[in-house]
């Protein structure tokens, strides 16, 4: 066989093989939540990461002891977020300390987690972050 089409033949093999890793690494959203039990999670913002492929969004909630407890939400990506209208607190957007609340599918694990669906702040503005 030619040289040059021993290299193709193995160059396609190779990136087959290569390319079927991404496409398993990602997540199924059944797998990691809960798609029929939502929860609505109300704190204020510790930290907001816009990063691709999830932006992520973490919370400070206050229980009834006032003992403060971490929440952390997985939400789309930051082109989708722009689209809901949601961007980074030098656009306008959240900051940290704004109180908001999280409408999000829970994590299956019971850990204080969930993926994000909706985000209500406190001046009334709404982000509708997964299309119903």
């Amino acid at each position: 066989m030619p040289r040059v089409r021993m290299n193709v033949l193995l160059m396609m093999a190779l990136s087959s093989v290569a390319g079927s890793g991404r496409a398993s690494a990602h997540h199924s959203i059944q797998a990691q939540f809960d798609v029929n039990k939502t929860i609505s999670i109300t704190g204020t913002v510790a930290r907001i990461e816009f990063i691709n492929p999830h932006s992520y969004l973490t919370l400070n909630v206050k229980d009834a002891d006032g003992k403060t407890t971490k929440w952390a939400f997985e939400m789309t990506a930051v082109q989708q977020l722009r689209r809901a209208g949601l961007s980074r607190a030098d656009r306008g957007g959240l900051k940290t300390g704004d109180e908001i609340t999280v409408t999000a599918l829970a994590a299956r694990d019971g850990s204080n987690s969930g993926l994000a669906q909706e985000i209500k702040t406190a001046d009334g503005r709404v982000f509708k972050l997964i299309a119903d």
